[in-house]
């Protein structure tokens, strides 16, 4: 079949999955998993504790992955979860949690910020601006299908 993509889509797809496989990479070598990565990365990001929603919508896992994830880190003694305002669920670090997200989460958000402040502020926007603009395209096109 004959190439369907243009060059830059192409190389903008791989980069995607390559970005994915780095982030993949250091899970690994960070003694994780995907799924528990990203949750402990997103927990850290929104103050060490935030509602189960915020998980959902933020981590891209998938709800079955993300709720064996958290009973896995809940058994752990990595998360606790409690009731909030009605039926929301609060997922908050313990003290066990805070420790493994300082050296796992807390890293790769170290080196994040690090990679972005060698960046002019003006390259950021550019790069969030474009990204988000992608993004925004390509739901909109979904929602066609």
């Amino acid at each position: 079949m004959k190439n369907l993509t243009t060059t830059q889509v192409t190389r903008f797809n791989y980069l995607m999955n390559e970005i994915g496989t780095a982030y993949h990479e250091a899970a690994l070598k960070l003694g994780l998993s995907d799924s528990a990565s990203m949750i402990l990365y997103t927990i850290c990001n929104l103050g060490g504790s935030c509602l189960l929603s915020d998980i959902y919508g933020l981590s891209g896992i998938s709800r079955q992955t993300l709720n064996s994830a958290l009973r896995k880190l809940e058994k752990d003694g990595i998360v606790s979860l409690a009731a909030s305002d009605g039926k929301k669920k609060t997922v908050s670090f313990t003290d066990k949690g805070r420790e493994l997200a300082q050296r796992t989460a807390v890293r790769l958000i170290g080196i994040e910020n690090e990679i972005f402040a060698a960046w002019p502020k003006e390259k950021q926007d550019l790069y969030l601006s474009l990204t988000q603009k992608y993004l925004d395209a390509f739901r909109a096109k979904i929602s066609e299908i």
